[in-house]
C-alpha cells in the first residue's frame, strides 16, 4: 500500500485545531491500516519524527431519504502525536 493511499485527508475541526497546539494531528485514514503502517505513512510524506498514533474506528450511522434508508460510509480517524520540535503545516 502507498503511502497517499493510507492517509486520506486531514480532518480540520475545532477540536483537531486545539489539538494541533500540542503537536497533536487528526487524519482519515484507510480502514484497512494499522497503527504502523500510519506512522510510517506520516513520516514518508511530512519528513517529521511520529511518536505515538491512535485510531478511531467510526461506526456507519443510519441515514433516511425519503423512503429509502441506508448507511453512511464507516471511517477510521487517526490521532498522531509528533515529537518535539516538529509540526505540520496544514
Amino acid at each position: 500500500m502507498n503511502a497517499r493511499d493510507i492517509i486520506k485527508a486531514p480532518i480540520i475541526t475545532e477540536k483537531s485545531s486545539d489539538l494541533a497546539q500540542n503537536n497533536t494531528y487528526v487524519f482519515s485514514v484507510d480502514v484497512r491500516a494499522n497503527k504502523t503502517q500510519i506512522k510510517l505513512a506520516i513520516e514518508n510524506i511530512f519528513d517529521v519524527k511520529v511518536d505515538k498514533v491512535n485510531t478511531v474506528n467510526v461506526k456507519p450511522k443510519k441515514k433516511r431519504v425519503g423512503r429509502y434508508t441506508g448507511k453512511t460510509n464507516r471511517v477510521k480517524k487517526a490521532i498522531v502525536k509528533l515529537s518535539e520540535g516538529s509540526s505540520i503545516e496544514l
